[in-house]
């Protein structure tokens, strides 16, 4: 009986009934599936993937006539000469033979490769970045940090992409006015045709992967100096204050990142490209190694012959990495900011 008084006086001076188990949360109270996804996508290394996957398309886009045609200028070997003109004058040709086709022969497939592949390479350097070189240096890496990153990023998209690149330069290289082509059909196949027909006729499945060492070679450092020139630049030119550089800089910082980039490995992508039109017939070049294509290339044109095509590469890199870094930023920016706010509990009266 006194514990029952006690009970009662302590329920009269609280005001308040005994505390009684929480109840369960309600359907209601759980995320919303619009909200589980928002939580998702706003992942940074989720966001860095599809921000990249959208920044391949639009830099490569923006670039096709000068992508086929550094593709063209590179695949010619010595004493062929249909496009040993100047950037203009093949530009023209390629309008006068093909039109606005022609200008985007190959952007299609080059879209689906460089979608993935961008998407890989973004995606994998934010997952490198945060869960390895982050965990041993703490929130700011060092230079050759981010080469080292970037260079495993670079492999890591090339390995899963490969397949579609040399498809794409197959298409680019069919339907131009080579005469060692012979007559061109009037009805070319598509990609999907030409891989299939590649991996009847030409090895299987490692005709899919014909290049790949060169490839590697090239996009390995390329990829490296590109992230670690763009931070740097990007760091440089952000102003006292601000946390981030304007869009303006953003487009200075990618257009000098990619152009460091390309400059320094540019002969791996000639030989790439070459040895991935390697067995298609009338190219004039038959390569059994890396080492036999770099010693024939200079023995026949020089130095200069691992440089063909340089000149619209420069020209289509600024417009091509600048629009690609600033738009995988405001893409990523934007899925980042999708993240919901988290609800405050309402305080108790």
């Amino acid at each position: 009986m006194a514990t029952a008084q006690s009970r009662g006086s302590k329920a009269e001076t609280t005001g308040m009934d005994p505390p009684s188990p929480s109840p369960a949360p309600l359907p209601s109270d759980r995320p919303s599936p619009l909200d589980q996804a928002r939580l998702a996508i706003s992942e940074p290394v989720v966001a860095a993937f599809c921000a990249g996957g959208v920044a391949g398309a639009v830099s490569r886009t923006v670039v096709s006539p000068l992508e086929r045609l550094k593709i063209l200028f590179q695949v010619q070997s010595a004493g062929r000469d249909a496009y040993k003109l100047s950037v203009g004058k093949a530009l023209a040709k390629m309008w006068r033979e093909e039109g606005w086709r022609g200008f985007m022969r190959g952007n299609g497939t080059n879209c689906i490769r460089i979608v993935p592949y961008s998407a890989v390479q973004f995606g994998s350097y934010n997952f490198y970045k945060k869960h390895i070189f982050e965990r041993f240096e703490g929130d700011s890496l060092t230079p050759i940090s981010r080469l080292t990153c970037g260079g495993i990023a670079g492999i890591t998209s090339v390995t899963f992409t490969y397949p579609l690149d040399i498809v794409r330069t197959r298409l680019s290289v069919q339907s131009a006015s080579f005469a060692e082509l012979g007559e061109r059909p009037k009805k070319l196949p598509g990609m999907w045709q030409t891989m299939a027909m590649m991996y009847r006729t030409e090895g299987g499945f490692r005709a899919l992967y014909r290049g790949i060492v060169p490839t590697v070679a090239g996009v390995a450092p390329y990829v490296g100096l590109n992230f670690m020139t763009y931070e740097f630049v990007r760091q440089y030119l952000t102003l006292d204050g601000e946390q981030n550089p304007s869009a303006v800089r953003k487009l200075v910082a990618g257009a000098i990142s990619g152009a460091v980039a390309q400059t320094c490995t540019y002969p791996f992508d000639v030989l790439r490209r070459q040895f991935q039109i390697n067995t298609m017939p009338g190219m004039g070049y038959q390569y059994k190694s890396l080492t036999d294509a770099v010693r024939a290339i200079i023995a026949e044109e020089g130095v200069r012959g691992l440089y063909k095509g340089i000149i619209p590469n420069l020209l289509k890199v600024a417009p091509s990495m600048a629009s690609s870094w600033l738009s995988f930023e405001l893409c990523r920016d934007f899925l980042v900011s999708l993240k919901p706010e988290p609800e405050e509990e309402p305080l108790l009266q």
